[in-house]
This record gives C-alpha cells, sequence and structure tokens, in this order.
C-alpha cells in the first residue's frame, strides 16, 4: 500500500498518493488546463498552461509532485494570469475557426480548455508559420499552422510507440514538428501507425478520412473553405459567440457520426478502439486508454486498414456454381442445396466424409456454432482451424508441461519483465503494438531484450544481444542452456520441488545437449550459450516469447515444450513479469480453437473422447456425439487424395494460399464432390467452391473475440451489414435449421451464454461483464473472476503441478546439391497475410504494392543480382517468381520471402506436405529452394516511400529543454511575478 499524504488545495484537506502529480490529483475536482497532458503519456511540460501555486511558489502541477504538508492554490489571481498568459501563447500558434473545422467534435482540447478557463479574447495575435501543410502521407496530414507545438505526437513516437521518427526542431525561428531530419511524412520513416495523429490535441495532426467529412460545413474546395475561415473569424468576434455557435455545430454532428467500440480484426494482439462511422463511410479509429490491451496505441492496420469493409468487391449474393461459372442465387436457394448435397453424403458415405475449417477471423460465438453444426448437425469431429497452421505446436509444449495452452500472463506481464526473450518472432511486424511495449521497456526501464531469429529484424537491432542459430534448431540451444544452468546450480531447486514434477528423468534426458552438442548443432559458440545461460540466470523475472519462427518446423512442439521446460527450471511461472508466451498469430486464433473448433477437443479444451465432457453437451443438445478425434486440416487434405473426405465447408480462410504446398491442396478441392465456402470475397480458395456464402465484416456484427493473453473483449455492430449479407454465425443457424436442429439464437449474447454453461473455463463470462471496455481473461470462474495471471493456485493436473517433459532432437531437414537455399517467410508490418484485406486500401499498396524476396549482399554478389532483380525458386513442390531486394537482415544463403501474395509470389507455391510431428502443423519454415536469375536488375519492389528506407531519429521525448533555452521563452509564471 503507498503511504497517504495530506495537502492542502485552495483551502481543503486532500489525501494523496506519495510521487503522486498535483494535477492528477485535483484534476477531478478542479478545473486546471492541461493541454500537453495526456494520461498516457505522461508529463511533457511545454504548454505550461497547468500552472498551480504549490507553498507560494508557480510550478507546472504536472511535473510537480505532492509533497506532505504542502499547501496548492489553483484560484489565485496570479495563478490565474499565469495561465492566460500560457494560453495566450498557445493561441499565437493556433487558428481558432471551430464552425468550419472537421476537429471540432467535442474533443479539441484547445477549444475546451479557452472555453472552460473563460477566456473571451486573444492578446497574442495568431501568427502564421511559413511552412505549407503536408498532404504527401496515405492517411493523415499535419498543418504546421495548427500546430501548437505540445510535443504529444513526438512522445507518443519517441516513448509509447518507439518508432522515433518525429521530432521537434527547437532550434528554428519557427519551430515545428519535423518527420526524420525534415522530409515529407511520405518518406520518412513513418510506419503510419497513427498514435500521433490519436493524442493530437488539435487538428494540427487530423486523419485524411475526417477531411471534409465530419462537419456540415468543412465539405469545401481549399480556396472557399480559406474564405469560410475568413468569414467565421469576422462574423464570431471574441470566443464566446464562436464558441456558440461551434459548439451547436458540434452537437449536430453527434446526429450523423456513430462512434462504436470494436476490436481489432488483424493479428492476436486485441486492440480495441472506437470506431467513427458516417452512413458505410470509415472516418477514423479512436483508440481509448480504457483498452485494456493496447490503451491508445494502434497500427497502420488496426488504424487505417478498414478499406476492405467497404470495398467493391465484397460478396452481396450467394453464389451457386453452373459448370465453370458462378450465378446469384437467393438464400433459400443455397441452403436448401447445401442440405441435400451433405444429407446425400452423409447417407452414402457416412458424416467422416464431411470435413469443417472454422475461421480464426470469425468470432468466439461462430467458432462455437460452426463446432457445434460438424458435431450435432452432421455428427463429425472433423473441424478444425488456422491455428493448426501456426499456433497448434505452442499450444502442445504448454499442455505437456503447465496444462493451459495460451499465455501465461499478460501483456503488461512482457511489458514488466526483467529479461524478455523473444525466438522466430519478427514482433515488431507481427504483433506491433506489443512489440511497442517491449521497445518502451527496453528505452525507458532498462528492460533486457535478447532476440534469437535467422533474419535481423527491427527487434534484432534493437536487443541486448542477437543471436542467429541454425534454422529449426532452437530445440538444442534452449535445452543446452537449461543443462547448463542446471550444471552450475542456477536453477530454482525451491520452485522445482515445490510446484513440478520429474526433475530426474529430464535431467537425465539432458545428457546429450552439451555445449559442444549444441555449438555443432545451432553454430552458437561454446561461450556464447554461457553467457545466455548466465543472463537468464541473473534476472528474476523472464519472459519468453514465440512464434511461426518457432512452431511452423518438424519439431515445433518439441522446441515449444523446451521453452516452457526452461521457464520451470528456472521458476519462470506463476509470478508477474514472468511466463511463456505464444504470440498467436490471428485476432482470434486463440478464441477459435477454445471454443472447440478443433479435432479433438469441445470448447474449453476437454477431450471429445471423455464420455462425462461428451454427455454434457449431448443432454444441452438432444443428440448423441461422435466419440472419436476428427481429421486435421492437413489430415483432411490428404484424405480427399485418398478418396475418404467427399465435401469441405470452409468458414472464412483462404484454405488455398495459406496451407502449405497448394498446388497439392488446390488439386484436392478439385477433388471434392462438394464444397462450400464462406467469406466477404471470392477468395482464391472459393473459386473451387459449389456454393458460396456472403458473410459480413467485423464491423456489421456482433460478438466476442479472444486475444493473445486470453482476453476476451467485445465487439459491437457498428455498420449494417451489407444487403443480402449475413453474419456467420446467423448463417450457420439458418442453416442448421434446413436441416432441422432449432437452436433459437437471437443473438451472439445467447451463444456465449450456451458456451458458458457447457464448458468450465468460460462459466462466468457472459455479456454484461464484457460490456464495453471491460474484458475478462479465462478461466473464468461462475462468480466472474477471471485469471490474468495463471497457475497462481497451482497448474492444472490432478495434483496441481506442472511436469517437466524430456526431449530428443532429431533433425530432419537439410539443403542439397539442388536445393541449396533456405527461404524463410513471415508476416509484414503493413500487410496482413495473404493480403484479401490489407490489398483492399489504396492506401498501404501504394506503401507496398507487393511482396519481395530478401537476398543477402553475398549471395546477390555471388549471383550476378542487384536490386530489382526478378528470380524464380524452385523447390520440391513448385515455384514462384518474385522481386529482389538486396539487404542486410539476411545472411548467406538464407532467403526471406513475406507471406503477403496469393500470386505468383506466394511462399505456399514452394512449400512441401512436412508438417511438425506432433499437431501436423506445417514446416512452412523448412524450405530448400533453387535459384534462377531471370533479369539481372530492375526497379526496386521497396518503393521510394516504404518506411524501410527512412532515417529514424531517436531520442527520449520531446527535448523540452531546448524549448526552454530558447531567448523567446520565459516561464509565465516568472512573466507575471515580473509584471506584478
Amino acid at each position: 500500500m503507498n503511504e497517504h499524504l495530506i495537502v492542502m488545495v485552495d483551502g481543503k484537506e486532500y489525501l494523496a498518493g506519495e510521487g503522486q502529480s498535483i494535477l492528477s490529483l485535483v484534476q477531478d475536482s478542479e478545473k486546471i488546463p492541461s493541454i500537453c497532458y495526456h494520461e498516457s503519456l505522461g508529463p511533457i511540460q511545454t504548454c505550461d498552461t497547468c500552472i498551480v501555486e504549490a507553498d507560494g511558489e508557480l510550478v507546472r502541477a504536472c511535473s510537480t509532485s505532492v509533497q506532505a504538508g504542502m499547501n496548492i492554490s489553483t484560484k489565485k489571481e496570479l495563478v490565474k494570469k499565469a495561465q492566460k498568459e500560457a494560453l495566450d501563447r498557445i493561441m499565437s500558434n493556433h487558428e481558432l475557426y471551430c464552425t468550419v473545422c472537421d476537429y471540432n467534435n467535442g474533443a479539441c482540447e484547445i477549444h475546451n480548455a479557452v472555453a472552460a478557463y473563460g477566456v473571451e479574447e486573444q492578446n497574442k495575435p495568431f501568427q502564421d508559420k511559413p511552412y505549407d501543410v503536408d498532404r504527401s502521407g496515405s492517411f493523415y496530414r499535419y498543418d504546421p499552422d495548427q500546430c501548437i507545438l505540445c510535443g504529444r505526437c513526438v512522445e507518443v513516437c519517441q516513448d509509447v510507440q518507439v518508432n522515433e521518427t518525429l521530432t521537434i526542431d527547437w532550434e528554428r525561428q519557427k519551430p515545428r514538428v519535423l518527420w526524420d531530419k525534415d522530409v515529407p511524412i511520405d518518406e520518412s520513416s513513418c510506419v503510419n501507425c497513427g498514435q500521433c495523429v490519436t493524442v493530437c490535441p488539435c487538428n494540427a495532426l487530423l486523419e485524411k478520412g475526417m477531411e471534409g467529412e465530419a462537419g456540415f460545413l468543412t465539405d469545401q474546395k481549399p480556396g472557399l473553405l480559406r474564405s469560410m475561415i475568413e468569414l467565421t473569424k469576422k462574423a464570431e468576434p471574441g470566443y464566446g459567440p464562436l464558441f456558440a455557435v461551434s459548439d451547436t455545430e458540434a452537437d449536430m454532428r453527434e446526429e450523423r457520426i456513430n462512434k462504436t467500440k470494436t476490436v481489432c480484426t488483424y493479428c492476436g494482439v486485441g486492440c480495441s478502439f472506437d470506431v467513427w462511422t458516417k452512413g458505410r463511410k470509415v472516418l477514423k479509429v479512436e483508440p481509448q486508454p480504457a483498452s485494456p490491451a493496447n490503451d491508445i496505441s494502434t497500427c497502420i492496420k488496426g488504424k487505417f486498414g478498414w478499406d476492405y469493409v467497404t470495398s467493391e468487391e465484397r460478396l452481396t449474393k450467394p453464389l451457386i456454381r453452373e459448370g465453370d461459372y458462378f450465378r446469384e442465387a437467393e438464400w433459400e436457394e443455397a441452403l436448401m442445396k447445401i442440405y441435400k448435397e451433405m444429407t446425400a453424403l452423409k447417407t452414402n458415405h457416412g458424416a467422416d466424409s464431411i470435413g469443417f475449417i472454422s475461421s480464426s477471423k470469425a468470432t468466439n460465438e461462430e467458432s462455437y456454432v460452426m463446432q457445434k453444426f460438424a458435431r450435432q448437425v452432421i455428427g463429425t469431429n472433423n473441424i478444425d482451424n488456422c491455428s493448426r497452421y501456426c499456433q497448434s505446436p505452442a499450444t502442445k509444449g504448454l499442455f505437456r508441461t503447465v496444462g493451459h495452452g495460451g499465455d501465461a500472463g499478460s501483456i503488461d506481464d512482457i511489458a514488466s519483465a526483467d529479461l524478455v526473450i523473444t525466438i522466430g518472432s519478427n514482433t515488431a511486424e507481427s504483433h506491433p503494438v506489443l512489440a511497442s511495449r517491449m521497445k518502451r521497456s527496453q528505452k525507458l526501464s532498462n528492460q533486457k531484450l535478447l532476440v534469437f531469429d535467422i533474419r535481423q529484424h527491427e527487434m534484432a537491432k534493437r536487443a541486448d544481444a542477437f543471436y542467429r542459430p541454425y534454422p529449426g534448431s532452437d530445440l538444442v540451444w534452449i535445452s543446452a542452456v537449461t543443462k547448463y544452468m542446471i550444471d552450475q546450480g542456477w536453477h530454482d531447486e525451491a520452485f522445482i520441488k515445490e510446484n513440478v514434477n520429474g526433475f530426474e528423468a529430464f535431467y537425465d534426458s539432458l545428457a546429450s545437449y552439451t555445449l559442444e552438442f549444441a555449438e555443432m548443432n545451432t553454430g552458437l559458440d561454446k561461450e556464447v550459450i554461457k553467457e545466455i545461460a548466465q543472463t537468464i540466470s541473473q534476472q528474476d523475472k523472464v519472459a519468453i516469447c514465440w512464434a511461426m519462427g518457432v512452431t511452423q518446423h518438424q519439431q515445433g512442439s518439441d522446441t515449444s515444450t523446451a521453452i516452457s521446460n526452461l521457464l520451470l527450471a528456472t521458476g519462470n511461472y506463476r509470478k508477474h513479469g514472468a511466463g511463456a508466451y505464444p504470440l498467436r498469430g490471428h485476432n482470434n486464433v486463440q478464441g477459435c480453437s477454445d471454443f472447440g473448433s478443433i479435432p479433438n477437443f469441445m470448447p474449453g479444451y476437454e477431450f471429445v473422447t471423455d464420455d462425462e465432457v461428451r454427455s454434457r453437451y449431448e443432454e444441452k443438445w438432444g443428440h448423441p456425439l461422435p466419440n472419436e478425434d476428427g481429421k486435421d486440416n492437413h489430415e483432411m487434405i490428404r484424405s480427399i487424395h485418398d478418396g475418404d473426405l467427399r465435401a469441405m465447408f470452409v468458414l472464412g480462410e483462404d484454405t488455398g494460399v495459406v496451407d502449405s504446398n497448394i498446388n497439392y491442396v488446390t488439386a484436392a478441392f478439385e477433388k471434392l464432390d462438394f464444397f462450400v465456402v464462406q467469406d466477404l470475397f471470392l477468395t482464391k480458395t472459393a473459386e473451387y467452391a459449389d456454393v458460396v456464402l456472403p458473410a459480413c465484416s467485423s464491423l456489421e456484427k456482433e460478438g466476442t473475440f479472444t486475444n493473445t493473453e486470453r482476453r476476451i473483449q467485445r465487439l459491437y455492430r457498428a455498420l449494417e451489414p451489407l444487403e443480402d449479407t449475413k453474419p456467420d454465425w446467423e448463417i450457420l443457424t439458418l442453416l442448421a435449421k434446413q436441416f432441422g436442429y432449432d437452436w433459437d439464437y437471437q443473438s451472439p449474447a445467447d451463444i456465449m451464454e450456451e458456451a458458458a454453461s457447457l464448458a468450465p473455463l468460460f462459466a462466468g463470462v457472459t455479456y454484461e461483464r464484457l460490456e464495453g471496455y471491460n474484458s475478462l481473461q479465462w478461466p473464468v470462474a461462475p462468480d466472474g473472476t477471471d485469471t490474468p495471471l495463471l497457475y497462481t493456485e497451482g497448474f492444472p493436473f490432478a495434483d496441481g503441478k506442472a511436469r517437466f517433459y524430456p526431449l530428443t532432437y532429431e533433425p530432419n531437414y537439410e539443403l542439397s546439391e539442388t536445393f541449396d537455399l533456405h527461404i524463410n517467410n513471415g508476416r509484414l508490418l503493413e500487410h496482413f497475410h495473404e493480403g484479401n484485406m490489407t490489398y483492399k486500401s489504396p492506401g498501404i499498396t501504394r506503401k507496398t504494392p507487393s511482396a519481395f524476396l530478401e537476398v543477402s549482399e553475398e549471395l546477390a554478389k555471388e549471383r550476378g543480382m542487384k536490386e530489382g532483380a526478378l528470380v524464380k525458386l524452385t523447390s520440391n513442390a513448385g515455384e514462384a517468381t518474385v522481386t529482389v531486394t538486396v539487404t542486410d537482415r539476411v545472411q548467406g544463403n538464407q532467403l526471406y520471402l513475406p507471406l503477403n501474395d496469393n500470386g505468383k509470389s506466394a511462399v505456399n507455391l514452394l512449400t512441401d506436405n512436412s508438417v511438425d510431428k506432433d499437431t501436423n502443423t506445417p514446416a512452412y519454415k523448412e524450405i530448400a529452394v533453387s535459384l534462377e536469375v531471370l533479369r539481372k536488375q530492375g526497379t526496386s519492389p521497396i518503393p521510394y516511400n516504404n518506411h524501410r528506407r527512412g532515417n529514424p531519429q531517436p531520442q527520449i521525448g520531446v527535448k523540452v529543454e531546448k524549448k526552454w533555452e530558447r531567448e523567446d521563452y520565459s516561464f509565465p509564471g516568472e512573466k507575471v511575478n515580473q509584471d506584478g
């Protein structure tokens, strides 16, 4: 408990916390201007508007800590004069024309501060600046004339997002915000996370989607708008009349602009925010400090990547195949066709002749009804989802050792760790908002960061130490580090004795993982391995994050298990700031599995083979259920080729692009007797379908998503569904009724209620408890108590103890004389997976129009390639052509091909049928290829305006001291004291 201090504020006693600022103490009860202050940023100290008197001295309330017995005044005349002086200085930098401003939506902090203060006139006239508006970027513009130099944008860029693009040049006669070293926004290192726009207190930074859309009088050509601004200023002399008119106009805007809370539909971080819509237009995304996973942070996709929702390519009618073409149909006909075809196949070939693939982008409720349809209506456990492509091995490793297949704690725990280790994770691009928490902790809180990867991505460059083990060898160095730590007595004996079974057998299994063995099999020097072990042993709280660079190998489950073994050996579970964090890729890949769309588990990870579990569902559903494990994604495709699986239903997954060896996969599609695809677009997969059903986007429905930290969050309908499209849960409910099953769901809340009544993991989950920005992290007890940190009451095994799991290293991948290059693959910051959504955004596409192949400088020289070369890659499964960029991010015979292509450069033209031996997750990261140069040089695939060509300028904060050193600056408190 913090000690409380008694202070006096305007003659009243207050209780303050130790170290609390004056501003945070009084801001709820006293109206103190504080324009540069933001609760997610802390004190910036540039605006000087929050001046108060403390013990007889005028000070900034935002940065002055309360002291015991302090006497504070917020209302003395001298205080008011100092605040007015500071406000006047701000207004000399900002032109007020609120009524015709697109930012006049009740949130302009300049407007609100001046109005609350009661300022009627401006003592220091507005002075325009010798800089043009920068409209060069895709998504937002900067108007220097409106900029008050509060520095919020710099603070958030430098120390929250930690992209380090923005600075303020305080040396200029007229200071301004700079991108890199004073280049246009479009040519800078800006990654378009949009956080600068989010925190801007006025219209200096504005989303382009808002321009001309927000106000009733703002949709005007620039010349006319300028005239209206001048007219407004003349017609509204003084701030009082101006604010009266503009406030009325702002209230009118509320009638046509909707602000709806939703959850991002891209990666697994689970960012939540308000989306502003007008009709079917998305004006902007506004994150909130109440957002539990992201606070005010966003990335380019979550902030600006919503064009796909309103794309003209959206499906709007059911489609039925006739020969080589589709024709539009009514819902009744499409659903009846599915009923007849599936019923005939089930009758003639059995329920297991039909397979289902659910979507990691659909809601938890939709995953639940998808698996219910497969099990109850059809009678098969052939149900899977795209976690098979990425995260099943991590889940397997955690089930083996600690019993829950999810993150040990929260994103806050990662941020508060003493040491973060990332393995096979391009975190800054695949989970950018989570990565920013790591970057901030490293930059400002001395958190150590170790990165293990075969490619030097951003996190590798930022790391305290970066290691490049051989591809697929992480199991070896992790086990060798664990063995060495135990040999040195650096393991946590007390934790192991109290919490973990099987230590002796586990330690015996480590015998082969000597330093010499590790050096030979990983390429890491023995001394380096010792240093890694020592670094880990010296930290109290260690969090390990890993992703597809671990899981997409033939021993992905074993490597994930080795990570958990290491954490158990060092006592890094059951405490905040520590634990295992398998970073989930898609927005609801965690929830899709949680709610039962997997072949061996019912919702909540209870075995389908467990009679007691099945009987619970059979009683509720009134129907016997299959009692044997079904087929997973990989097995379904093989089974089609074998002639056993004859029909498939794919919901929201472009399986024909994202699955490995897509030539093999699409050949299977062609063999199906019947194929249904439910999606937003006519995807590559849908092109093979017999029936295509048009679904809704996440903005057009309600439900819940579960993010990488097991956090369940509600999303609300922001847009009405396109005519003749339906939410996935509603489509499946209608289809079940066609088969004679009346589920009677009126809303997703009904589905969640049913799921919570059957799956103990979600027992206390209700929509009421998830209202607004509230969230729950499973397991959730019946009374609604959730579990942000796992295992505090023991591990979910019979005796409450975790388990060490012995492992054997079995290398089974190598290059050959024919296929002599290793091709790595992964995500890009700006695109998502194959790009079905992000390529619908012109702003994103102009920044990164296509995939590219990263080639090392030494390989380029050896093969006679230069930037823009065109090459053909050939593997044992197929071939792809792609344009080259030469870079130091990869070395030697390592190549890197991003996932963001579904055409001739698609990486899955090259992957084969190799899988993780325990989960059948494709070994996407084990591809050997040959390379043929088709063109030696050409136009670079990285455009001139791509952020990778930028030049960041790291610093801490806004360097406000440089402002204070200027000759034309004086502290307003000093000035009013001098003026008397």
